[in-house]
């Protein structure tokens, strides 16, 4: 064999072998942008001016009666801890719960996104909010011996269809603690029109596994082994149950948990579903919320699509609260007008479904 021949050879296995390492990586993420422009429909980027970083207290509700005596509650959160570090789950939501003041947290998580690839479009950290810009997961691009040959040259040419954002908020406990959540929101391009002649960016659903894969990312960049923020993630978590129901002649949600719990994951929901949280006020149990009513011609085009999709050019949006009130082991979220009244319109119904399915 000569020399050419070794030198081609050699190359074609460190290719293969590159291609088994990307196969195996979840996320690898490039930031947008740089990449094409990404027409985001109204209603998806969220307020930051009026939202205060509120300081939890206790609840005014009958469940904040109950927060000494946890061995009383009939669904136990399931905890896990490494260190200072433990996550708390509930369905497909997770949590961390951080024995670290808010304030020491926050350039931690601020260079974690950068290191991860994404750009932050909004950092307020009097709010506890940061959110990334839409980038790319490059690792669902397939990786052939031609896209691993020419991908770095020809980068731009391959491109998943796909964008993902990155809300993380930060609230701080009654005790001095951190609560980091994580939310995902997605984007797909579509072909549009029956021609197929040109694309278009809808909404696409929440995944929580991405949701996961990141809070593992996180633990470790606070500190946590990489094998116990793996074995974390995948410990099972207490399940609850919610359900639609009718409540004094309201649509409401009913959710088998105490307050804290309720509350944190409604907050987490409505991250989820791209609503605009204007404020909220965890002392009365509110979430002060924007919504613009879907397109009339939209209603077949997929749930998410239609609620989120672009507005009308005279539509308005409209305010809403969302209210979470707990008595024992049970918490009702209801939706009400600006007024703080019973909401029982069709954009009731439609957001209180978007919690419930989000909440499963």
């Amino acid at each position: 064999m000569n020399q050419f021949s070794k030198l081609a050879l050699l190359s074609l296995s460190l290719t293969l072998a590159a291609c088994t390492v990307l196969d195996n990586d979840k996320v690898n993420y490039k930031s947008a942008g740089k990449g094409p422009s990404l027409d985001v429909p109204p209603d998806l980027t969220q307020l930051s001016v009026n939202n205060r970083y509120a300081i939890p207290g206790a609840p005014v509700t009958a469940s904040s009666f109950q927060l000494g005596n946890k061995t009383s509650q009939a669904a136990p959160t399931a905890i896990n801890a490494a260190g200072d570090v433990r996550i708390e789950r509930a369905g497909s939501q997770r949590w961390l719960v951080v024995n670290r003041p808010a304030d020491k947290l926050w350039e931690p998580v601020r260079d974690f996104w950068q290191e991860n690839g994404f750009l932050l479009t909004m950092e307020q950290a009097n709010l506890g909010i940061m959110e990334t810009d839409w980038a790319e997961n490059r690792a669902k691009i397939p990786q052939d011996f031609i896209r691993n040959s020419l991908g770095k040259v020809f980068d731009s040419l391959y491109s998943t269809g796909e964008r993902d954002k990155f809300r993380t908020r930060l609230e701080r406990t009654a005790d001095g603690r951190t609560e980091i959540f994580i939310s995902h929101r997605g984007m797909i391009e579509v072909y549009n029109g029956p021609e197929k002649s040109s694309t278009v960016w809808q909404p696409r659903a929440a995944d929580p596994e991405l949701e996961a894969e990141f809070l593992s990312r996180l633990m470790v960049r606070l500190g946590v082994t990489q094998e116990q923020s793996k074995a974390l993630i995948a410990a099972g978590g207490s399940k609850s149950s919610s359900r639609i129901a009718v409540l004094n002649g309201q649509s409401v949600i009913q959710i088998d948990e105490t307050f804290d719990r309720a509350w944190r994951r409604v907050g987490l929901s409505l991250d989820r579903t791209s609503f605009t949280v204007e404020d909220r006020d965890r002392s009365q149990g509110i979430y002060f919320v924007r919504y613009v009513e879907p397109v009339a011609d939209k209603a077949d085009a997929g749930f998410l699509s239609s609620l989120f999709g672009p507005s009308k050019a005279n539509a308005a949006p409209l305010k809403y609260r969302i209210a979470v009130v707990s008595q024992g082991g049970v918490t009702t979220v209801s939706v009400l007008d600006a007024g703080g009244k019973p909401e029982t319109s069709a954009n009731a119904q439609r957001i209180l479904k978007v919690i419930a399915d989000d909440l499963q």
